[in-house]
């Protein structure tokens, strides 16, 4: 955001409790748990924060359904399944935590990074973009 949100673009972000039981806080206790704990050192984040949700299995947001639909896995290993906590598994399924999605600013989903993905592969694309 402090590189590219004066430019028509913003990042989204959306607290799951999916991968691990990492993100078992209540939405009020999101913005403390960033700040305090992790990644803690008072970090406030500069973009919207949405309160938590399901990306995988039965229960899952249409945006991401679309998504994952639009854009196929990225990472070939499905990973350790134990940590999963959703149900069915799909091959397409977002693997771990800071999974992330360009889209452009008509709407239409452009590219899908996994969590190994480097900073600046994505801040190359973004900066194709804007």
């Amino acid at each position: 955001m402090d590189m590219y949100g004066h430019l028509n673009f913003i990042v989204l972000g959306f607290s799951c409790n999916q991968f691990g039981l990492q993100a078992p806080e209540g939405n009020h206790e999101t913005l403390n748990v960033l700040k305090y704990v992790r990644p803690g050192e008072g970090y406030i984040p500069k973009f919207p924060l949405f309160g938590r949700i399901e990306v995988n299995g039965l229960q899952e947001e249409p945006l991401f359904k679309y998504l994952k639909e639009c854009l196929p896995f990225v990472n070939p290993e499905i990973g350790d399944i134990k940590k999963f906590y959703w149900s069915p598994i799909n091959v397409n399924d977002i693997r771990w935590n800071f999974e992330k999605f360009l889209i452009g600013a008509d709407g239409v989903p452009l590219k899908r990074y996994d969590l190994h993905s480097s900073s600046e592969e994505l801040e190359m694309d973004i900066a194709h973009l804007v």
